[in-house]
């Protein structure tokens, strides 16, 4: 097995990711889950997601798929697909598994995981944080994490366009 195809391994479905949540559990390991576009990776979604890590022992991202960025951000983005994303991602040492997901919320699959932390940017308060009553109903914690100033690929996308 090539390095390429170790990173596809950690890139699941919800059934796949489901079995090993329940893997996870058994063995006690505290489930972090994120999730978010993670369009052009850049030091921002570094910093927060080894933050985010560092909660538990195992970190799950969510990742919206192609359409749903569209569906989000509008439709010149996202500007590299979900496969690149998803594979990015997965190379961290520090992710343990990324799911893509179509909704326009990750509600669903938060719900189905019931992660032990939710956690987001501290652009949000716990009350806008989807899934954050469902995590806290069933004995979770949700966390924000302090973003680092100049770090988005709005503002990414906005420079590049702007000097051509």
């Amino acid at each position: 097995m090539n390095k390429l195809e170790m990173l596809n391994n950690k890139i699941l479905s919800l059934p796949e990711i489901l079995k090993l949540v329940k893997v996870w559990k058994f063995q006690e390991k505290k489930i972090v889950f994120t999730n978010g576009c993670f369009d052009l990776l850049h030091l921002g979604h570094i910093d927060y997601l080894a933050q985010a890590a560092a909660l538990g022992n195992k970190l799950i991202i969510g990742l919206n798929t192609d359409a749903s960025v569209s569906r989000i951000k509008g439709p010149s983005r996202p500007i590299t697909d979900q496969q690149s994303r998803a594979a990015l991602i997965a190379a961290l040492f520090f992710v343990d598994a990324v799911v893509l997901f179509d909704e326009p919320t990750p509600a669903d699959l938060i719900a189905a995981i019931k992660p032990d932390i939710l956690v987001k940017g501290a652009d949000y308060t716990i009350d806008q944080i989807v899934g954050a009553d469902t995590v806290l109903a069933s004995g979770g914690e949700v966390k924000t994490i302090p973003l680092i100033d100049g770090y988005s690929t709005t503002a990414i996308e906005k420079k590049i366009r702007s000097q051509h």
